[in-house]
């Protein structure tokens, strides 16, 4: 996908993707990472997504990745942040004391900048991924990340022949193809629901490496 298509989709304020308040499968399985608390978390496509703060909230630092620079100042806007601006790498974005968020694109995050990750949140990056770039997605990942690093893994299922995405279909079976060569992948709950009338499922994984 073009980083123009997320651009314009940031620009018209048509992002349904964004929910307004903290996903509840984040706060009802986090728990099962058996974290401290105090861990570094990476939030891929992070967009202006709440679960940041609760995630700083619980004791972690947050590295969020967002391609789009007017999802990342609405999301200091909305919260009445105040950021310190950054240039890091080939990113640019903002620092706070528990959060650290970064403008640019996420396949040009690097092993350095991802040194202290212990986990990764993911709720809207892979299911944001057409087909032929969630390999490259989770290819990037298993570069980047340090060894043992653990997922929180939020899915989609639903017939992509009836519409389109994204957010895309991602079966459960395409989560293990992608992760289960190099780590251990435990679905946690999966949930039946109405997509614009059409049956879907939202899966909930546990990955570690």
């Amino acid at each position: 996908m073009e980083a123009n298509f997320w651009h314009d989709m940031w620009a018209s304020g048509v992002v349904g993707f964004h929910q307004p308040d903290v996903n509840s499968y984040l706060k009802n399985h986090w728990s099962k990472l058996g974290l401290q608390g105090n861990e570094n978390v990476l939030v891929p496509l992070c967009g202006k997504s709440l679960d940041m703060i609760w995630l700083a909230n619980q004791g972690h630092s947050v590295l969020g990745i967002e391609l789009s620079p007017k999802a990342l100042a609405e999301f200091l806007s909305e919260n009445d942040l105040t950021a310190e601006p950054i240039e890091q790498g080939n990113h640019c974005g903002y620092k706070m004391p528990d959060m650290t968020l970064l403008c640019g694109d996420f396949f040009h995050l690097t092993a350095e900048q991802c040194a202290d990750i212990h986990v990764v949140y993911d709720r809207a990056a892979l299911v944001a991924l057409p087909p032929e770039m969630r390999k490259q997605y989770v290819t990037h990942l298993q570069t980047i990340l340090p060894a043992g690093s653990q997922f929180l893994l939020v899915t989609m299922e639903y017939d992509q022949s009836v519409m389109s995405g994204p957010p895309f279909s991602v079966t459960e079976q395409e989560v293990r193809t992608l992760f289960e060569p190099f780590a251990t992948v435990t679905k946690v709950e999966e949930v039946p629901f109405s997509r614009k009338g059409t049956n879907a499922l939202e899966k909930v994984f546990v990955i570690r490496c």
